[in-house]
């Protein structure tokens, strides 16, 4: 009972961010026809403002919005792109201010540089390993080996997991100490608009935990699965 307690609590503590982060974009997602332009708008100015002329705005799928150091793109979803809306302005804002922080090459850019690529890599060599657990079983027949290969593929991908956390200053300071100011100004939102701004670059930020989170209870899942 205690065990079955302590799952559910886990499981609750692993999705929670999850929908909160869900429960704030459609909350503040509503259109608003007294903001100046819509989220794409938005980020295009920004950009101009801070010479950025080489970075792009472009649509991406639903629930994908990200800045893109490669490509030098702003990606933002339909929602947020044609949007007009405090959930539009404030990811868009999000998204430019990691476009200023690599513009910058500020310290906590350099993080995503150094860990997500490495993260990845986990990842994928974690993944690629499954597929060999049957033909392990098969050349050394041990059960032990069989074990060994899967729990070095959990770790790989748990550390895989993990290390996007380590991203979560530079997510904070993209809400914080970039968007949060420039939309303080007054002249994209209104005073009274701050509070659902603030949840709104709160929620932006967490992404990428609550998805790592999310992930992890995939992982422990599998390695039940496969204990039996």
């Amino acid at each position: 009972m205690v065990l079955v307690i302590a799952g559910v609590l886990f499981l609750a503590l692993a999705f929670a961010p999850s929908l909160w982060i869900k429960h704030v974009m459609r909350r503040h997602g509503t259109e608003r026809s007294d903001l100046p332009g819509t989220g794409s708008e938005l980020a295009v100015h920004l950009l101009a403002r801070f010479d950025l002329s080489d970075v792009k705005v472009e649509k991406t799928e639903p629930g994908r919005d990200r800045y893109d150091p490669t490509a030098k793109a702003v990606r933002l979803s339909p929602a947020h792109f044609d949007g007009r809306s405090l959930a539009a302005v404030a990811v868009a804002a999000h998204e430019v201010g990691h476009a200023i922080q690599f513009g910058r090459d500020e310290t906590v850019s350099r993080l995503r540089k150094r860990w997500i690529p490495l993260a990845m890599q986990f990842k994928r060599a974690g993944i690629l390993l499954m597929p060999l657990v049957p033909i392990i079983g098969l050349v050394a027949r041990s059960p032990g080996a069989i074990g060994a290969v899967i729990g070095l593929s959990l770790v790989l991908q748990l550390v895989g997991v993990l290390a996007y956390a380590i991203v979560l200053p530079e997510e904070w300071d993209a809400s914080f100490a970039k968007a949060l100011p420039l939309l303080a100004e007054g002249e994209y939102v209104a005073d009274e608009d701050l509070p659902a701004i603030h949840q709104v670059l709160k929620a932006a930020a967490l992404t990428y935990v609550a998805s790592a989170l999310a992930e992890v209870v995939n992982i422990g899942r599998w390695a039940l699965i496969l204990r039996r």
